[in-house]
């Protein structure tokens, strides 16, 4: 007799999932969705590089002089001029940021004179704990609600869920922070009503500053998102495989857990990527309510101040950030569905 023990049907059934996920993973469709994919963000990334750079020169004025404001004099024009490649011809100066761009340098800011990669860098941490905790709100929200109602179809409960859901939408974010901020720091007490407390010097106090901003974005991405989920749910729930299943005796929960939403996290995927790229380009206006120190907020700030590299660079970056969750989607899409192919 063999000296091991017969797996049982859940052990087996663990291995080969585990198996089917490596061989997907490994499968030639999922590697050639990642080649094209990388292509095409590249291809799109180049694109987004020489728009920006257009229309930055199609600002009236000299955008060193504007820069500079009371600061001018001839010498700081000239050396600022020179630091920034304005001096040189306009093919040369798009050839140059190109080849500096796609080495990380993304020139100094005509405000405080530090590097753009720096500024960006530092302000990227803030930003990604907000998206972050912005789409686990959202997804907190959306998942219970859009499978309840999609459930629930045409009965009361799918008609509350569908009426909060636009009114979450059609909400400004701006006005749900000032809300939140009276009800929970003005009125209770409970939270700070601003800034940003890293978590590497205190976790209690980045997740007390992380709060509010994080509801005020996630109500209103969970309220887009309760949309969709409903929307796949009640299409897996019309396809045959569920009639199928149906007929066979298998329980609501069992058809539930087995066949409906696992095919229906496929399209989910898709507004969730959306979201967490959106959010990871900065909520400009969420992050001047609470004073959080994130991409958004720098962008308004060198905007204000007529910054031009920053502000190609703050560009380029969110440009890059959304490109990199769209080529996370496609794959994504490629492993959990390999029938999926790129068009």
């Amino acid at each position: 007799m063999s000296t091991h023990e017969p797996l049982t049907s859940s052990t087996a059934t663990k291995v080969d999932e585990r198996g089917r996920l490596s061989r997907l993973a490994r499968h030639p469709v999922t590697r050639f969705v990642l080649v094209r994919g990388i292509l095409h963000t590249l291809v799109v990334l180049v694109g987004v590089v020489v728009v920006t750079f257009g229309l930055i020169l199609l600002v009236p004025g000299d955008p060193v002089r504007i820069a500079l404001g009371t600061r001018y004099s001839p010498e700081t024009y000239d050396a600022l001029r020179a630091a920034s490649g304005l001096d040189q011809p306009v093919p040369l100066q798009l050839l140059h940021y190109l080849g500096h761009a796609f080495t990380g340098d993304l020139g100094v800011s005509f405000r405080s004179g530090e590097p753009v990669t720096t500024l960006l860098l530092e302000r990227l941490p803030a930003t990604a704990s907000l998206a972050l905790a912005g789409v686990l709100v959202g997804l907190l929200i959306a998942l219970p609600a859009g499978i309840w109602s999609a459930l629930r179809e045409g009965r009361l409960a799918d008609a509350i869920i569908r009426v909060t859901s636009q009114v979450g939408v059609s909400v400004p974010d701006f006005w749900m922070g000032i809300l939140l901020i009276t009800l929970f720091s003005s009125t209770l007490g409970w939270l700070p009503s601003s800034g940003y407390t890293p978590f590497s010097e205190d976790p209690a106090g980045w997740f007390k500053s992380l709060v509010l901003p994080a509801v005020t974005v996630g109500l209103v991405a969970g309220s887009i998102m309760t949309r969709y989920v409903r929307s796949a749910v009640l299409e897996v729930l019309a396809s045959g495989w569920v009639r199928t299943a149906r007929s066979k005796g298998l329980g609501e929960r069992v058809v539930l857990r087995r066949h409906v939403l696992r095919n229906a996290v496929v399209p989910v995927v898709t507004i969730v990527g959306i979201q967490m790229a959106t959010l990871l380009g900065g909520v400009i206006v969420v992050e001047v309510v609470f004073a959080w120190p994130g991409l958004g907020r720098l962008t308004y700030e060198a905007v204000a101040a007529r910054d031009y590299p920053l502000i190609q660079g703050a560009v380029l970056l969110m440009g890059a950030l959304f490109l990199l969750i769209n080529l996370a989607v496609d794959v994504l899409y490629a492993v959990a569905d390999p029938r999926i192919r790129q068009r």
